[in-house]
Formats: C-alpha cells, sequence, structure tokens
C-alpha cells in the first residue's frame, strides 16, 4: 500500500515548496479554501507543485480578504517524472475530462492529443485539460503534474515521437490476440500508448502505423470499446505488464 496520506485535503499550487514559507493563495484558490471545504484557521492540509514533493501546511490568518497557508514539514520527496505518455483522439467535453481525468489516475506523464481522420474534435482547450490532470493528481495522491501538450496530426506526432520509444497502437485488427504477449518485451522502455477515435483509424492511418517499426499492435479483447473505456483497459494493461505497477 502507498505510505501516503489518504485522508489529508490535497491542494496543487504554482509556488515553490520549502519549510516555513508562507503561501498568499490566488483568489480562486482562496475560495475553495474558505467557502468550498471551509478550512479554518489553524486546520490542516498537504501542498505539492509537482517539483518539490508533498509537505504539510496550515491555514493562519490572513484577514478577511487573504487565505494564506504555512508551510510545514515535507512528507515526501519528489519521486521520478513519470514516462508514460498517453496519446488520443480528442472526444467531445465531459468524455475527455473524464478520460484525461483516468488517464492520470493510471499514471501516465503525458497526455498527447492526436488529430486523425475521424477525429470528433479538432480544437482542444488546454487549460481545461491541465485543470482536470490537477484535479486528478490532487485527489489520487500523484505528486507530478501531467504535461499536456498541443494537438497534432498523426503523421506529425509520428515523426516526433523521440527515439528509443516504444509506440503501443491499439488497433482492433492486431494479429496477435494476447496483448500480454505483445507487451512484455517492452519492460524498462518509455512507452507512448495510442487510443484512436470513436470511428476507429482509416485504412491509410492503419498502413502509416503499421509500416513504422517502434510500434506493436494490441487487441483490447472480442468487444469494441468506447474510446474513453479503451483508454482505461489500455493504461491498465501497459502498466501491469511492462509499466510501474510492476515495481
Amino acid at each position: 500500500m502507498p505510505d501516503h496520506d489518504f485522508r489529508s485535503q490535497r491542494l496543487f499550487v504554482p509556488q515553490d515548496l520549502a519549510e516555513g514559507q508562507v503561501l498568499v493563495l490566488a483568489a480562486e484558490q482562496a475560495h475553495y479554501i474558505a467557502n468550498v471545504i471551509r478550512l479554518p484557521v489553524g486546520g490542516a492540509l498537504l501542498l505539492f507543485n509537482g517539483r518539490d514533493g508533498e509537505w504539510q501546511a496550515r491555514r493562519v490568518d490572513g484577514g478577511k480578504r487573504e487565505v494564506r497557508l504555512e508551510i510545514g514539514a515535507q512528507t515526501r520527496t519528489q519521486p521520478a517524472p513519470l514516462t508514460l505518455t498517453y496519446a488520443f483522439a480528442p472526444l467531445k467535453h465531459a468524455r475527455l475530462d473524464y478520460m484525461v481525468q483516468k488517464a492520470v489516475e493510471m499514471g501516465a506523464g503525458v497526455l498527447a492529443p492526436v488529430l486523425t481522420q475521424h477525429t470528433q474534435v479538432s480544437r482542444i482547450n488546454g487549460e481545461r485539460m491541465m485543470a482536470n490532470a490537477i484535479e486528478a493528481a490532487e485527489q489520487c495522491g500523484i505528486l507530478s503534474v501531467a504535461e499536456v501538450r498541443q494537438p497534432m496530426a498523426l503523421a506529425a506526432f509520428l515523426t516526433a515521437l523521440p527515439p528509443g520509444h516504444a509506440l503501443v497502437f491499439c488497433d482492433e485488427a492486431a494479429p496477435l490476440a494476447d496483448p500480454l504477449q505483445a507487451l512484455a518485451p517492452l519492460a524498462g522502455q518509455p512507452i507512448t500508448l495510442l487510443i484512436g477515435p470513436e470511428g476507429g483509424f482509416s485504412s491509410d492511418e492503419r498502413k502509416l502505423l503499421l509500416r513504422d517499426p517502434r510500434v506493436v499492435a494490441i487487441a483490447l479483447g472480442p468487444r469494441i470499446l468506447r474510446a474513453d473505456t479503451a483508454a482505461v483497459a489500455a493504461l491498465a494493461v501497459v502498466q501491469a505488464v511492462c509499466g510501474d505497477w510492476r515495481q
């Protein structure tokens, strides 16, 4: 079981964190602390910023207009960055929100929207994606904050894929029915997982992917899954076979 505090309220802040420092929260976060969770003066919570680990903090008197937090002892040091990249064809708002949150909970360190021929949505609200990623990290104890990348067309995405990355491509027509067998050789490598749109990849896109020597095609069982369901299923398989669930 993870050795961190599951019960305390956790808050992401952009400021640097160090013992003894007093933070004055911006208006939106001040409203959240004072009026949503109603943390009293003297009340405790945990802070993280994605760089400096996790720290105890307590609310101190800031008068009527300010919410101030005094930082205490560090509870956890900052872990190594998460190396799993989750690449996906964007979905409409509510389902995209869900997918981003679940990808972060499952250990994705990078969120990379990829535009395909059958992508439902071409304009992405990066700030909304980041807000969902931060909320997921606050709720599930993650100290890293996922990187949210700008959307890229599929061909450009493949060109920009870093050397040494394996690209796991979820394909209902994959010739190897057992995804565990296909993924086993990838243990220890940086992995990018690619999930297509609701309508699937076009035949030209499948050919483009399957020509790439870095691509490993896997199937996700006998049923056609919605894209957000496929995201959770594929991330679980990848993490269990060759990701950080094995550590």
